[in-house]
C-alpha cells in the first residue's frame, strides 16, 4: 500500500491496495495527522468523494468500497459518495443482467448496515436495480440510491439520459438501452449534513435542463457519479462538470469509475470536486482506488449568488421557448 497526504484546506488519501493486503488496510500515521489538522478546525461539513476500479467480482467490489467508506469517516467524512457502478461492471449484457438485484437485495442491505454502524450518509451512485417488470423483460434500472446515518434509503433517482453512443475511431460502442429503462422522473433535492444535494448519474451531466431544474429546487450540492469513457472523459468530463458547477452556482461533486475493469471496458477516472465559482478542488487522478475529502462552505455557495444573482436574471420560460412559436 502507498499512501499519499496533502494537508490543505482538502485531503487526499491515495491507497493503491497490493493483492497480498487487499484486506488490511493500515492507516494510522494519515489518522493521526487527520485528527490534528481536522480540515483547519473549520465548522463546515465535510465530503468524501472516491474513486474506484470496479469488476464483475461483486464482493471484491464491497471490499474496496468499505475500505474508502471506513477511511473517510475517520477523516471526518459526514457523506461519502460512490461513483455510478460501485456495485459491479459486467463484462457482458448477459453478465450484467445475471447479477442485478432489487432494492431489498443483499448488496443494499449490506450499505444501509455501513452507514447505520459508521453513522455516516452514502450516496450509491448507479446501482444495478432489477425493473419492476424483471420477470418478463428482464431490464433494470440505473439507480442513485441515497442512505442516511441510520441506515435508511432516503431517496432514489433512476438514470434519466442513457449513454446510446458509437463514436468510431475512438472505441465506444456503448448501448445502455439495450438493458436499461430510462428513469420516470427526477427526484427532489435531498436535505443531508452537507446541503441540499440534487441527484443525477453519468450522461446526465450533459443536459443542462437537468442541473438548472434542480436549481430552482434550491441544491446546494450536486452530484454526477460516473463511469465515463476514456475517450469522452478526456475531451469532455472536467469541462462539463466545471459547467454545471458555474451556470448553477452548486458545489458539483463527482466521483468515479477509473482504470480497466475487464477486457472490454475501461474507465477515465478523474473524480472530482468543483466549488460554486467553478474551480477544481480536488482531482483523484487518471488511476488508483482514490478518496478525497471536500469541505463544503455553504456560505460560499450563497455568496456567489449574491455577488452574480444570475438566478434574478433570468427570463420566464416563455422567453426562452419563444422562437419556437414563430411564424
Amino acid at each position: 500500500m502507498t499512501l499519499k497526504i496533502t494537508l490543505h484546506r482538502m485531503f487526499v488519501l491515495r491507497c493503491t491496495f497490493r493483492e497480498q493486503a487487499r484486506h488490511s488496510v493500515t492507516c494510522s500515521t494519515w489518522k493521526s495527522l487527520m485528527l490534528q489538522n481536522r480540515m483547519s478546525h473549520s465548522s463546515n461539513p465535510v465530503a468524501a468523494v472516491c474513486q474506484m476500479t470496479s469488476t464483475p467480482d461483486k464482493e471484491a467490489n464491497f471490499s474496496v468500497c468499505k475500505r474508502l467508506v471506513e477511511a473517510a469517516r475517520e477523516g471526518g467524512a459526514c457523506m461519502v459518495f460512490l461513483p455510478e457502478a460501485f456495485d459491479y461492471i459486467g463484462s457482458s449484457r448477459d453478465e450484467t443482467l445475471s447479477l442485478a438485484e432489487s432494492l431489498t437485495g443483499d448488496t443494499i442491505s449490506r450499505y444501509t448496515q455501513l452507514a447505520s454502524k459508521l453513522k455516516v450518509w452514502l450516496s450509491l451512485g448507479g446501482f444495478h436495480e432489477r425493473g419492476q417488470d424483471w420477470e418478463n423483460d428482464r431490464r433494470i434500472y440505473n439507480s442513485h440510491v441515497v442512505i442516511n446515518d441510520e441506515g435508511s434509503v432516503a431517496a432514489v433517482y433512476r438514470k434519466s439520459h442513457l449513454f446510446d453512443v458509437e463514436l468510431p475511431g475512438r472505441g465506444v460502442s456503448l448501448k445502455e438501452s439495450a438493458f436499461t429503462i430510462p428513469g420516470p422522473a427526477l427526484t427532489p433535492p435531498v436535505q443531508t449534513p452537507i446541503g441540499k444535494v440534487g441527484l443525477g448519474i453519468c450522461y446526465d451531466l450533459r443536459f443542462p435542463e437537468l442541473s438548472l431544474a434542480l436549481q430552482r429546487q434550491g441544491v446546494d450540492i450536486l452530484t454526477y457519479p460516473s463511469a465515463f469513457t476514456v475517450a469522452t472523459g478526456a475531451a469532455h468530463w472536467e469541462v462539463l462538470l466545471r459547467a454545471r458547477a458555474v451556470e448553477t452556482q452548486c458545489y458539483v461533486l463527482a466521483a468515479a469509475q477509473v482504470g480497466r475493469h475487464h477486457d472490454v471496458r475501461s474507465s477515465w477516472g478523474h473524480a472530482l470536486a468543483v466549488d460554486p465559482w467553478g474551480a477544481v478542488v480536488a482531482d483523484c487522478g487518471g488511476e488508483g482506488e482514490v478518496m478525497v475529502l471536500v469541505e463544503v462552505d455553504l456560505e460560499k455557495v450563497r455568496e456567489t449568488r449574491r455577488n452574480m444573482p444570475v438566478q434574478q436574471h433570468r427570463r420566464d420560460a416563455g422567453f426562452y421557448h419563444s422562437l419556437e412559436n414563430r411564424p
